[in-house]
């Protein structure tokens, strides 16, 4: 069974996928949602790649490079053998900022004998839109393209520059080097070069890992997801990307595919509070301030999610002339979700001020904007709390009185009085309480059914939602409560399956989904975990970890019935859910 067996290389300005056998299947160059320079991941014929071709009898091996981003692929046949080591430059400056050029290095290592390579090279620029010619130009390999909009990328090398192109078999008497960059370089690149760059980036990430606070269980697993996260941060911004990855599908051959290289208000809590978890406040605070910077004026709707430069028009288009991941059509670029209304936004970005107030100094001057937002936010939720919206899940269909949507109503208010209450800001306490007094009784009452004996997904329904998992977490209700236990093990029956869970059961708009949201399953165990099935959750946290990739990475989606990764990858949400999860049986170990 194929399976998403890719590594994640970066520098916080872009990033690309490794397949298991070496090949760059997925680039998008200059920055993460740039037009793809390589997009064999979603069309084998059309996509592009750069991969190196070996006789049948080398094996292949892959791993990360101790707590680094840097990708290690070793071809062996027993008498011959040499390493691919992939990374994306990043290292400081002497004046703090960071050297992170849109660069992809591939450092060639001869371990033994004489081992012999061709260089597949082949990009396609823009998407493989229109026609991408390559040829040498002397110090480089020059590729663009040569039909609607001009784009090209320079490929730098120690190997013969016409061997790479007439993928020409080449014998490896030394340590060599494969360069590509979005930009024609202005220095000689060598051999040394490349390796310095090398040493540096480890160097880097080794000094990043170390940082990162340490837990007794997991400790293995919480790096690498840290790590990921790190590589799926934009730095100009602060923006975490949901994932590196466009269409990838939930399910082989249906149209679930959504373009995932964008920033979710949603994560941003979650973000916050957990890379703040780890110690590395300096970028929860950047995040946290891209958030209050795309935060839009007084009356203006806030989105559910935005582009990495804090872009709010996310339109989606169809790229048609690509099959798609294993056939799975559309392919899609843009998303159209960002025009959807969900009521949750406001409790989540609510949240993220709060931990602005408990987590990190704030100045005057922004503690001043903050406040304005929190007014204008209560403001909003108080006119339109009652209303029915999408739901976390984006459903495309009709709007409903989601439990989860007036759960985070309720967060938002809450966190806005526990705000006042730090800021000695009395005016709006008696009004905000009442108004949260109202919203919670509406959730008991209305969210709650009494048949299945569990807050279900929306008012009315029978129908459970593992998003109901997160009423504990939010402080909506204590894990001792008889209805939160009973929601945990109602929702754990009707949505579990062999260890992994449906994000819900019922019918959405493309019918039944048949691949398991992986955070779902975080949030499950947590739950459990909570409510004092502790050595039930620690197995199905075992069980879930086992089914990552070859590399400890998760994607989005998991099939129920072949366990194959599914969905944009790596996954940012999946890979948060992951730490907390993991810290959360670190802290119960701890006390005992």
């Amino acid at each position: 069974m194929e399976n998403l067996n890719y590594g994640i290389i970066g520098n916080c300005k872009s990033a690309a996928l490794v397949s298991q056998t070496g090949s760059i299947d997925w680039c998008c160059l200059p920055i993460f949602d740039s037009a793809s320079v390589f997009a064999k991941i979603l069309d084998n014929e059309k996509g592009g790649s750069l991969s190196f071709k070996v006789a049948d009898d080398y094996t292949v091996q892959q791993e990360y490079l101790w707590q680094t981003n840097i990708l290690s692929t070793t071809f062996d046949n027993g008498a011959d053998a040499f390493q691919v080591i992939d990374f994306m430059p990043r290292y400081p400056h002497q004046d703090g900022s960071f050297y992170s050029p849109p660069d992809i290095v591939r450092f060639i290592r001869l371990i033994k004998g004489t081992p012999q390579f061709q260089v597949e090279y082949d990009p396609k620029l823009k998407y493989a839109l229109g026609k991408t010619e390559t040829k040498e130009e002397g110090e480089y390999i020059h590729s663009k393209t040569t039909e609607g909009e001009y784009e090209s990328v320079f490929l730098y090398s120690d190997l013969k520059l016409q061997d790479i192109i007439d993928q020409n078999t080449i014998t490896l008497d030394s340590n060599a080097f494969l360069l590509l960059s979005y930009h024609e370089k202005l220095t000689a690149q060598t051999l040394d070069r490349a390796y310095l760059k090398f040493q540096r980036t480890k160097t880097y990430w080794m000094n990043w890992s170390e940082r990162t606070t340490r837990y007794p269980l997991y400790q293995e697993e919480i790096v690498r997801s840290a790590l990921t996260l790190k590589a799926l941060t934009f730095e100009k911004t602060g923006a975490v990307l949901a994932a590196a990855t466009t269409s990838l599908p939930e399910t082989i051959g249906e149209v679930r595919n959504w373009d995932y290289r964008f920033c979710w208000i949603r994560d941003a809590s979650m973000v916050i509070r957990v890379i703040a978890g780890l110690g590395h406040m300096k970028s929860a605070r950047k995040f946290l301030q891209f958030i209050v910077n795309t935060i839009p004026e007084k009356d203006e709707k806030i989105q559910i999610m935005y582009g990495i430069n804090g872009e709010k028009d996310l339109t989606e288009e169809f790229l048609d002339h690509l099959s798609g991941y294993k056939g799975s059509s559309p392919v899609r670029i843009g998303n159209a979700a960002y025009i959807q209304k969900q009521n949750d936004i406001y409790g989540i970005l609510m949240e993220v001020i709060y931990q602005q107030f408990v987590q990190f100094e704030t100045s005057l001057e922004n503690s001043e904007e903050l406040w304005t937002i929190i007014k204008s936010v209560t403001s909003i939720v108080n006119q339109h709390w009652q209303e029915p919206d999408k739901g976390i899940w984006e459903l495309r269909t009709e709007d409903r009185h989601f439990v989860f949507s007036k759960l985070l109503c309720w967060v938002a208010i809450d966190r806005a009085i526990k705000i006042s209450e730090i800021l000695g800001r009395v005016k709006y306490l008696k009004e905000w309480r009442q108004l949260r007094s109202e919203i919670h009784d509406d959730i008991y009452n209305n969210g709650w059914n009494e048949e299945v004996k569990a807050y279900t997904q929306s008012y009315g329904s029978k129908d459970l939602d593992a998003s109901t998992l997160l009423m504990q977490q939010y402080g909506f209700i204590e894990a001792d409560d008889p209805r939160f236990i009973s929601t945990v093990q109602a929702t754990e029956k009707e949505l579990c399956n062999d260890g992994l869970m449906y994000r819900y059961k019922n019918n959405d708009d493309f019918g039944e989904p048949s691949s398991s949201f992986t955070i779902c399953t975080f949030w499950l165990i947590d739950s459990l975990h909570k409510i004092g099935e502790t050595e039930k959750a620690r197995a199905y946290f075992d069980q879930l970890l086992y089914y990552s990739n070859h590399l400890g990475l998760f994607s989005e989606d998991i099939d129920f019935k072949t366990k194959r990764l599914l969905g944009n990858f790596p996954q940012a949400y999946s890979h948060l859910a992951l730490i907390e999860t993991a810290i959360n049986f670190s802290k119960e170990f701890t006390k005992a």
